[in-house]
């Protein structure tokens, strides 16, 4: 077992890469807290996990709130005696529209959950991970972190912020032997994509804008962060790896 008797915290563990991830982690020994608003899909992949004889709690958590992702850390520790893993997984979409028609509520919101709670776990989880002595973050960035679109500016802005975030976070922690990396899925079949899937006139494009000529699927973002995880990228960190069927290069 690859993640044998380590803690996780998985955000975003409701649905999609989150609990696609949470349920690969479990498979490999961790035991896995799941953070989500959702309090029904949260336990719901809690409850997926102990069915399979692994070990997982749910706690209920706003990641874009400090005292919320301070809570999550805390019970966490309480829990589990520690922490090893945080997988900073949650985020949102934006309106598909330009700029300068955004609602400012509405770009705020998504710096803050997609952007500001990458940033509040790592400056919560830290002090745990350095006890751990061999810590991990792992943070979901995006193609579109990594390359403009059109009428996604909130999206592409806090998406892209991830990316430089994870480097600055790789060389500031990296003393303390925690590793950093990030992940920049492509279209991937979750629900953050399903407006998309409802427009016939761009779903055939969008559906196929990559090398391979298909939509990705959470478990496939799932092994990818196993590996990044895992001892077996012990020495890779402050690196964003592109899960995107080669969406970078088409």
């Amino acid at each position: 077992m690859r993640l044998k008797d380590k803690v996780s915290i998985i955000t975003g563990g409701g649905g999609g890469i989150g609990r696609s991830t949470a349920i690969r982690f479990a498979k490999e020994g961790s035991k896995i807290v799941i953070a989500d608003r959702n309090e029904i899909t949260g336990e719901e992949t809690a409850r997926l996990i102990r069915e399979q004889n692994g070990n997982a709690i749910f706690v209920q958590t706003d990641v874009s709130d400090k005292n919320s992702v301070q809570n999550l850390i805390s019970v966490t520790v309480e829990q589990y005696g520690g922490l090893d893993i945080l997988f900073n997984n949650a985020g949102v979409g934006n309106s598909e529209v330009r700029s300068v028609d955004l609602e400012e509520d509405e770009w705020d919101s998504v710096i803050d959950i997609n952007l500001k709670s990458v940033f509040l776990g790592i400056k919560y989880a830290v002090p745990e991970l350095i006890k751990s002595g061999n810590g991990v973050i792992i943070n979901t960035s995006s193609l579109l972190g990594l390359r403009g679109r059109k009428l996604v500016s909130a999206y592409n802005a806090s998406k892209g912020g991830v990316v430089l975030l994870t480097q600055n976070a790789a060389l500031e922690y990296g003393k303390y032997q925690i590793r950093v990396n990030a992940i920049a899925p492509g279209v991937i079949d979750t629900n953050i994509i399903d407006m998309w899937k409802k427009d016939e006139r761009k779903w055939p494009i969008i559906s196929k804008a990559n090398a391979l000529g298909r939509v990705g699927n959470p478990d496939e973002v799932a092994a990818v962060a196993l590996f990044l995880a895992s001892d077996e990228a012990s020495f890779i960190t402050g690196v964003t790896l592109p899960v995107d069927g080669g969406g970078l290069i088409f």
